[in-house]
């Protein structure tokens, strides 16, 4: 399996126990729960192929959607436990990260230059995770915080800018995946620090 492939499946994984566990939020059945599970996982990269005009991954690996499905029934049947940790902007921010440079390096492969290729990282990582927010009847977190979007344009910014210096595409994939989660973790801890400083 490539590079590109298990981040892939990661990603796939993480953003789908995201969206378990917002439909585990909203009380829905096993069926809503894997079906809210799927969006995060498949809907940007499903955006992002067809403005490419590249087979959709899914049809060709279809494999994602029962991965996506496990972690959704997984959600259901454990999601109240998982969510007492608060994991799911952490499960969020993981899968921003990985499908912010599995979205570059696809359009980077397919020869796109550095617009294109940092604006697929950015809908890659932050579309679905909007179509989700939408059905769970919430206001989406692309429009409520200031740095989720900018942080997967960041990380696609990166890899562009690595990859077009030659450097390799693990070294690229991985400082630009870590640059998107470093951004949102440092914005999670941040809102995490402000509220304790002020009972302070």
């Amino acid at each position: 399996m490539t590079l590109l492939a298990m981040a892939d499946a990661l990603g796939i994984f993480v953003f789908a126990l995201s969206g378990g566990l917002a439909a585990s939020r909203q009380k829905m059945d096993l069926f809503g729960t894997i079906v809210v599970a799927l969006l995060p996982a498949i809907g940007g990269g499903t955006l992002r192929d067809l403005l490419l005009d590249r087979p959709v991954f899914w049809l060709e690996a279809p494999y994602v959607l029962l991965i996506a499905a496990v972690a959704g029934a997984l959600t259901w049947f454990v999601g109240e436990r998982i969510a007492r940790f608060k994991t799911l902007v952490w499960l969020d921010a993981m899968g921003l990260a990985l499908f912010a440079v599995v979205g570059a390096q696809t359009a980077y492969a397919a020869g796109y230059g550095p617009i294109i290729t940092i604006v697929m990282g950015t809908i890659t990582a932050s579309f679905g995770g909007l179509i989700r927010d939408i059905v769970c009847n919430e206001v989406p977190l692309i429009l409520r915080e200031d740095i989720y979007a900018t942080a997967a344009l960041a990380g696609a910014g990166l890899f562009w800018t690595l990859s077009a210096l030659g450097i390799s595409e693990p070294i690229a994939f991985a400082l630009g995946g870590l640059s998107t989660f470093g951004i949102r973790a440092g914005v999670l801890v941040a809102r995490h620090i402000q509220p304790a400083a002020r009972k302070g």
